[in-house]
């Protein structure tokens, strides 16, 4: 007997209640449901913003968010923990319910325990980031204070390097940005 694979879609999260502190996302129509996330991840997403937006506020090349919805397709609808675009590429990426319909330049995930969690960031969405032409992909480690740096080579993205606490995390998607990795965590 063969058994087929249910496949969720944007329309199928209507049925959720607004209310419940599950984060829902579909990757490749496979849904994931996450808990609301530790305080030290979350305290991790707002030093990230906080330092990315202070550079895209001295320079004025783009914008960060935390948490924005990216719906790249019914069958592809996720919640990264901080993007940062470009004000180019935001202007084209915007829908009129204020979310992101493609790729950011660059995406962070901030890494959660579990093995599903790892699984999701490091497999199902760095394949999909890489599909849908991020250029750069970071996943923050605030248990090991670690950044694993992805860059687009060729059109997908492959591990750059992996930072740990003393070292200077730069990009060049980021002109002049630089801090320390420590910076990042709590």
């Amino acid at each position: 007997m063969q058994t087929t694979r249910l496949r969720w879609t944007i329309a199928d999260l209507a049925a959720f209640s607004d209310n419940d502190l599950n984060r829902y996302e579909i990757i490749d129509g496979e849904l994931f449901v996450t808990k609301s996330p530790h305080w030290n991840h979350q305290s991790s997403c707002a030093r990230i913003s906080r330092i990315i937006g202070d550079w895209a506020e001295k320079t004025g090349l783009g914008d960060v968010a935390i948490a924005p919805g990216i719906i790249f397709s019914d069958a592809d609808n996720v919640i990264p923990d901080v993007v940062w675009v470009s004000n180019q590429r935001l202007e084209l990426l915007m829908d009129t319910s204020g979310h992101l319909t493609g790729a950011p330049e660059l995406v962070i995930e901030v890494l959660s325990p579990g093995e599903k969690n790892v699984i999701r960031d490091k497999e199902k969405k760095l394949l999909l980031y890489s599909q849908q032409g991020v250029e750069e992909y970071w996943i923050c480690n605030y248990i090991e204070k670690t950044v694993e740096v992805y860059r687009s080579q060729l059109a997908n993205l492959q591990l750059e390097l992996t930072l740990l606490g003393q070292d200077q995390l730069t990009s060049p998607l980021l002109p002049g940005f630089n801090c320390l990795v420590n910076q990042l965590f709590p």
